[in-house]
């Protein structure tokens, strides 16, 4: 799979060690968001979307975070140690949402996400720039990205919901009793 646009928002903290947003997409046609542009000990790296990992509380089984102390649900105190260890004994608190699967595909990722940036932070130095936006402009429909059917015509872009093209299908009575449905919620 190709990359097709890399969309980078530079960090406004210049000291952070997080330096940017990134946005790829493959072949027009699958767009991954929340990569990381990271400033380590050997230089740029590339993280992953990722989402905090959970485990259940022993008490009221409700969902917390690794790092929480006390359960979110009962107040129970947790177990600190409960995380689990991943690679250089460190503890895993992160799990990947998508991410390459072998190393060849990670270095093809990667380089091209930190040229991408590269080229960002130049853009950045330049008079009236512009910051990339990572919005949510792209759910929008585009006509000019989608060529299969010229007839076809993009709905407007409005806050409104959109109108069903189909009548929508008759509410049951719930006051008129049948045998079927008695005794079922």
């Amino acid at each position: 799979m190709q990359i097709s646009e890399i969309r980078v928002k530079l960090v406004t903290n210049p000291s952070d060690r997080l330096k940017a947003f990134c946005t790829i997409t493959f072949e027009n046609s699958f767009v991954v968001r929340d990569l990381k542009i990271i400033e380590g000990a050997g230089g740029y790296f590339v993280a992953m979307p990722s989402r905090k990992l959970t485990d259940h509380c022993p008490s009221c089984k409700a969902k917390n975070h690794l790092r929480a102390r006390f359960c979110n649900e009962c107040g129970a105190r947790l177990n600190e140690n409960r995380a689990m260890k991943g690679d250089r004994s460190r503890t895993k608190l992160h799990a990947d949402i998508a991410h390459p699967v072998n190393a060849q595909s990670r270095e093809y990722v990667q380089n091209r996400i930190i040229e991408a940036f590269k080229q960002e932070v130049e853009r950045s130095k330049q008079p009236g720039y512009k910051p990339t936006s990572l919005g949510d402009e792209d759910y929008d429909y585009d006509p000019d990205l989608h060529h299969e059917d010229s007839t076809a015509k993009p709905a407007p872009a409005s806050s409104e919901p959109a109108q069903p093209s189909q009548p929508a299908p008759p509410v049951p009575d719930t006051k008129s009793k049948s045998s079927f449905s008695e005794g079922v919620l």
